[in-house]
């Protein structure tokens, strides 16, 4: 066999073997964020809890209200913070048209259109998942 030609081929082998391990390195330590999943303390680092916030409804109910946002990134959760006059806006606006019954039952509801309108405000990042995490209703 020819010198050069096996040098080549070690070369190459070397190389691919290197590349194979960096690659299994990488998934094997960057699992959470490969699933898209985030952990419990990006979680938290990434979230952001609005102030009480107070409404309204059609049915002459008053609601106190308290939101904590999950974000993806830490950008994500600047922008939120920046954004958070757009978010009561949002609020304010969706519930104008609920009753208290919606808010006993649809909260689920709420909290989606809540993500999905501020997602398609946002720039940098986006908010993986709203949660009410206060509510009193009069």
């Amino acid at each position: 066999m020819n010198p050069k030609l096996f040098k080549t081929m070690m070369i190459t082998l070397v190389i691919i073997t290197v590349a194979g391990i960096g690659s299994i390195a990488y998934i094997m330590f960057n699992s959470d964020k490969a699933t898209g999943e985030l952990s419990i303390e990006d979680m938290v680092e990434y979230s952001y809890t609005t102030e009480e916030m107070n409404t309204d409804l059609k049915d002459g109910s008053f609601v106190q209200i308290q939101f904590q946002l999950i974000t993806d990134s830490k950008k994500a959760r600047e922008e939120v913070i920046n954004r958070q006059f757009q978010l009561k806006n949002i609020f304010i606006k969706e519930s104008v048209n609920l009753t208290e019954r919606d808010f006993q039952e649809g909260l689920a509801e709420l909290e989606t259109k809540l993500k999905n309108q501020m997602n398609e405000l946002m720039d940098d990042g986006t908010i993986i998942d709203v949660y009410i995490i206060s509510k009193i209703i009069q």
